[in-house]
């Protein structure tokens, strides 16, 4: 069954465009942490030194949870959190600095540019909400009579707040178009193998830092050529749309599938053995074989699958390979079953529907 879709994730796509929007982020965060801490060196003799030692922390911290978040199911939470934190940092330092006449509350406006870029609709409502709370808490906890006297001193962090959150809002929703147009195959729904190519750089980083397994499966629907042109193209499009949905139902959020070719689908599993791979292939295969497709046709798949070990390196392109060789060794072996790759010690699954 399908996992792990929560109020911040909402599909497979959602989790895949964050991991690969937060790793994109990493470099850059730590440039403007460097630029932060220059300004508060040459600001500190007038507003204090007490951000310095704040900015550190909330640079140990998004590491912290970088590296969490590269071996959680729920990587979405950590990054989340993290960006929680930041903001809460800042909160502080605007405590810390002459709240509310800081000029460091603006600051809480920054951190609000990146939540558009990992997150969408609920996420963004969640973060300027937090935001917001953290600026009235901060400014009216300190010195309410302030505030009420001289009203821009909310105001205008607040207009900067929600003025920066409508407009990343508006460029998110473009590059969500465009995105979908680029990486989502415009059948099935599936991921493309554009998507595929950005998963797999993204995984060789992750195993860099994460000594965990990576599962494969390969899949390929049995004779869907025949099948196609016996019943027409758009019952075998149907076909295809009702597999892409039975491989999603399957499938846990930060488990994602991907159509690689016309009949052809890829399964990449971060964090799974070999053993729950070939499990996940077997369901996949028995989900197929018993779903009533359209005009009464009963459809069969063949599945190979392999894992990378936890102590060796990850080679993605030996990883397909090897699933690609099982695949058509249950091609041979008469179809509609599960194989291992080359080298793997447990039996493969014989489906006990005739092929």
């Amino acid at each position: 069954m399908r996992g792990g879709i929560n109020w911040l994730i909402a599909s497979e796509q959602d989790r895949e465009r964050m991991l690969e929007m937060d790793a994109r982020l990493r470099d850059v965060r730590m440039m403007a942490f460097g630029v932060f801490a220059i300004g508060f060196v040459a600001s500190g003799p007038w507003i204090g030194w007490e951000p310095l030692p704040l900015l550190l922390i909330a640079a140990v911290f998004f590491a912290a949870a970088d590296k969490v978040a590269a071996r959680s199911a729920r990587p979405e939470y950590w990054i989340f959190g993290a960006w929680v934190g930041a903001q809460l940092v800042i909160a502080s330092a605007v405590l810390l600095t002459a709240a509310p006449e800081s000029l460091v509350a603006v600051f809480l406006a920054v951190p609000v540019v990146t939540l558009s870029t990992r997150f969408s609709g609920r996420g963004i409502v969640a973060g300027v909400a937090i935001t917001v709370a953290l600026l009235c808490a901060v400014l009216f906890g300190t010195d309410a009579g302030a505030v009420i006297d001289y009203p821009p001193l909310l105001l205008t962090p607040l207009a900067l707040i929600l003025g920066i959150a409508i407009l990343s809002t508006a460029l998110m929703h473009s590059e969500l178009q465009y995105r979908s147009e680029s990486v989502v195959d415009p059948l099935t729904r599936l991921l493309n193998r554009k998507a595929l190519e950005n998963r797999v750089a993204e995984l060789s980083q992750q195993a860099l830092t994460a000594d965990a397994p990576v599962g494969l499966v390969y899949c390929d629907i049995d004779h869907f050529k025949e099948v196609n042109d016996t019943v027409g193209h758009a019952c075998g499009d149907e076909i295809l749309v009702r597999v892409a949905e039975l491989i999603r139902d399957q499938l846990r959020a930060f488990e994602l599938a991907y159509r690689t070719g016309g009949e052809e689908f890829l399964i990449v599993l971060p964090g799974v053995g070999l053993g729950d791979t070939a499990d996940l292939a077997e369901r996949l295969r028995a989900a197929v074989a018993r779903h009533p497709f359209p005009s009464g046709v009963m459809m069969t798949m063949s599945c190979g699958a392999a894992a990378s070990g936890p102590d060796s390196r990850f080679d993605f392109s030996a990883l397909w390979a090897g699933a690609d060789e099982a695949l058509y060794r249950a091609k041979r072996e008469g179809r509609n079953r599960v194989s291992l790759a080359p080298g793997s010690d447990r039996r493969p699954t014989i489906a006990a529907l005739p092929a």
